[in-house]
């Protein structure tokens, strides 16, 4: 029959078209039946979203990860302390800008200026926790299942292990395997007794210690984040005299947490009595400030009663759930203006910032919007010790209050004080605008109690005398606490767990030539051996021994093992292994 009568074209085959016919396999090269099936079988269509998920999170709870989410927090909180933060100083963070005006705004795109608040600080942080939570959580689950599982069975060759010993003895097997029970009980091992030997094991304090130091460190994160979330941390300049009110309009400079609420500050109060310092007064340290401190009244509430304290450097004071600690401190001299019609426009100390912190030059601005008929404004610069330099110039030669003196510039002018613009206390806005210098007739050098009469009757200034500030630094963090006990614990954790290592001892008795007992003892430690395996054999032996034990000198065990701790049944409940 042609190829026509079949009605396939020439050149193809039934085969070829696909319908059910087998292809033509040339001879000896078909493949096997069992490789066949394997190519015959459907393929996998992958693990599905489930699965990446589980892979995911099986990648993210391993300790390789944490270490690195733990390296790169480390890594994102240096930009924190090398730019300024707007948290800490703003004012820095806009001299920033105006010094690198191309830098600055990229650096603002990434939260650089506000690294412990941005988003991908936060991400590592809470990553970090995540990863931290899983790992060590999960293994503190197994590890107590661990603990009270039975100790593993004892392997089939003991002399296999890193230490062994083996004797003979008249006492029959079971004798022989009761005292051992009772003497490693009396050890504190855990025990048990299965057929012709007793396993025992002792030393889980050591991974449990680990597993503290993880927990604590957990912990230690966790009250770190809720104490930046809910506390608070202001500055405050307070002169002597002066009470310090613990409200938010009292504060410098204040810097709450994320979730703080101003309604949750303590209502106390800090009154400074009296500033005390001392200095060295010869030899080259002349001048250094060697003690200072403060004689302070508080209460923890306005009807609560008034307490006395001394508050000195790092012995803060402890009052309405915050410390308060002594930072710095300076000049505050009192001053009272008259204006132009001889009523006294403003009475009282004005405090004054260090120009030069050696000896305490410093400046400061006084301002008086209550003048009549025009506002007045003084620039003053204050020597607690006034000498007159080789040159002719004004200057302070000891930071006490010896022989104090201010000079002082005078302006008349609109303030701007009424505009409703907030400015700094310590500057004069406007001059040469708003506010006019009253030229030299307006300039002088007062000493304690002298007068500076302002030219055209606009007034006068008296210095009356000198008082001292000092700046307070209020600090309400709700995670000290549980962060100083987290802390403790990761110490004492860790100091378990290098001190204390897992030792597992087997004890077996069988029947041996002559109707005597052959005693094998067997033990592994975690780490290097220890002197405690000799000292349960020489109490095993007893003191009526016949010579020494002997290392046990049986032959592998015919499928030629040396893993000791699979040559025997598998223990049911074998320990949780560290993850490394």
């Amino acid at each position: 029959m042609s190829d026509t009568d079949t009605g396939v074209e020439p050149g193809t085959s039934a085969e070829a078209d696909g319908e059910g016919v087998e292809p033509e396999v040339e001879p000896g090269t078909a493949a096997p039946p069992e490789r066949q099936a394997l190519l015959d079988a459907p393929r996998p269509k992958g693990i599905g979203p489930i699965g990446w998920l589980r892979w995911g999170w099986r990648q993210l709870t391993t300790m390789r990860t944490a270490l690195i989410l733990l390296f790169l927090t480390a890594l994102g909180a240096v930009p924190g302390s090398i730019l300024p933060q707007r948290g800490q100083a703003p004012e820095k963070v806009a001299q920033y800008y105006v010094d690198h005006k191309t830098a600055a705004p990229w650096l603002d795109k990434f939260s650089l200026f506000d690294v412990f608040g941005a988003p991908w600080f936060a991400a590592i942080y809470i990553l970090l926790f995540v990863s931290l939570a899983g790992c060590v959580i999960p293994r503190a689950g197994k590890h107590y299942q661990a603990m009270r599982a039975r100790p593993p069975a004892a392997p089939r060759n003991l002399g296999r292990l890193p230490q062994s010993a083996s004797y003979e003895t008249d006492e029959a097997p079971d004798t022989v395997l009761e005292e051992a029970r009772k003497l490693l009980k009396g050890r504190r091992f855990r025990v048990d007794t299965g057929g012709t030997a007793v396993a025992a094991e002792k030393g889980y304090l050591g991974e449990t210690g680990n597993l503290l130091f993880h927990l604590a460190l957990l912990a230690l994160l966790f009250a770190l984040g809720s104490g930046s979330l809910f506390g608070y941390r202001g500055n405050v300049l307070v002169t002597e005299g002066d009470t310090f009110v613990n409200s938010l309009s009292r504060y410098d400079q204040f810097n709450p947490g994320r979730s703080f609420n101003s309604g949750d500050l303590a209502p106390f109060s800090v009154k400074i009595d009296k500033f005390t310092v001392k200095y060295e007064t010869g030899g080259e340290k002349r001048g250094l400030a060697t003690d200072f401190g403060a004689r302070v009244h508080y209460r923890d509430s306005p009807s609560g009663p008034e307490k006395t304290a001394d508050l000195k450097v790092n012995h803060p004071l402890k009052v309405g759930g915050a410390k308060v600690y002594l930072l710095g401190h300076g000049y505050s001299p009192q001053f009272t203006v008259r204006d132009g019609k001889g009523d006294i426009a403003f009475k009282g100390s004005v405090p004054f910032l260090t120009m030069e912190p050696r000896n305490l030059t410093s400046e400061g601005v006084i301002k008086v919007p209550d003048a009549e008929p025009d506002q007045l404004a003084f620039y003053g610069i204050l020597f607690p010790t006034a000498v007159t330099t080789q040159d002719g110039r004004l200057a302070s030669a000891f930071p006490g209050a010896l022989r104090p003196a201010i000079t002082i510039a005078s302006f008349k002018g609109d303030l701007g004080l009424d505009s409703g613009q907030p400015q700094s206390v310590y500057k004069i806005e406007g001059i040469g605008k708003t506010v006019q210098p009253l030229g030299k007739k307006g300039q002088k050098v007062l000493m304690q109690g002298e007068t500076l009469k302002l030219p055209d009757g606009e007034g006068s200034i008296t210095f009356d005398g000198l008082k001292q500030w000092t700046s307070l630094s209020v600090n309400h963090d709700p995670g000290r606490f549980p962060a100083l006990f987290a802390a403790i614990l990761a110490v004492l954790g860790v100091a378990t767990s290098f001190m204390i290592r897992r030792r597992r001892v087997w004890v077996r008795a069988s029947a041996g030539k002559g109707g005597r007992t052959v005693v094998e003892v067997g033990g592994l430690t975690l780490g290097n051996a220890t002197s405690e395996f000799d000292d349960i054999v020489a109490d095993l032996r007893g003191p009526d021994a016949d010579g020494p034990a002997s290392p046990s000198d049986e032959k592998p065990d015919e499928n030629g093992s040396d893993d000791p701790e699979h040559d025997g049944p598998e223990s049911p409940a074998e320990p949780a292994k560290a993850e490394e």
